[in-house]
């Protein structure tokens, strides 16, 4: 008979490299105490990587750079697809991921219909909060993005620079997406968001 040992191992060795874990993918071979020793013991022998508590990795691996490690947008996605959540980049985050600024946060937020929570991922942090529906039904990646990079900004703080960012990134944006998206932003994001509606409709 196989160990717990043995099935975890065959279980992520099937897997891709670069395929995130979770100590309770394996819990129909063994108790969650016994799953997660047998994940600490492959940890040991480097057979697999903790990414934070209870989350494993099966590391890609480049011949320059060698082991890669999971990116907070992978993780997060990956917590949001076992939680049965939808979440959004917020703050700081969406303002790096469409290009208005270099700076690469330490702690990322994102707004969700799950449950509030940390998850600690040493240096770095991924925070989810808990946030009303209304927030969570944009269609669009980018109009989404777009309407939580100005809530960070801020009313009558964008610069021209950064809309005209903003308007190059919703161009885009399928215009049945934006179009849906604009109704859920307040009236001073919308009136930039049209704008690129406008363009989308002429081009």
């Amino acid at each position: 008979m196989q160990s717990t040992d043995d099935k975890v191992i065959a279980k992520i060795k099937k897997a891709k490299r670069g395929s995130l874990f979770f100590t309770e993918d394996f819990l129909a071979f063994g108790s969650a105490k016994t799953v997660a020793k047998a994940l600490e013991r492959m940890v040991e022998k480097e057979e697999v990587f903790r990414v934070a508590r209870g989350i494993y990795a099966c590391l890609e691996k480049d011949p320059i750079l060698g082991l890669l490690k999971p990116g907070t947008e992978t993780i997060a996605q990956a917590i949001a697809k076992r939680d049965k959540a939808r979440i959004v980049p917020t703050g700081v985050l969406a303002l790096n991921a469409l290009g208005l600024s270099t700076q690469v946060p330490m702690n990322v937020v994102y707004l969700t219909d799950g449950a509030s929570r940390k998850i600690d991922l040493g240096k770095r942090k991924i925070l989810f909060k808990n946030t009303a529906p209304k927030n969570l039904s944009a269609i669009g990646k980018i109009s989404s993005l777009v309407i939580q990079a100005l809530k960070k900004i801020g009313k009558d703080n964008s610069t021209e620079t950064e809309i005209e960012i903003i308007l190059k990134q919703l161009a885009k944006e399928e215009p049945y997406r934006l179009e849906h998206d604009i109704k859920l932003a307040p009236e001073w994001i919308r009136v930039i968001m049209r704008q690129a509606l406008k363009t989308n409709k002429n081009a």
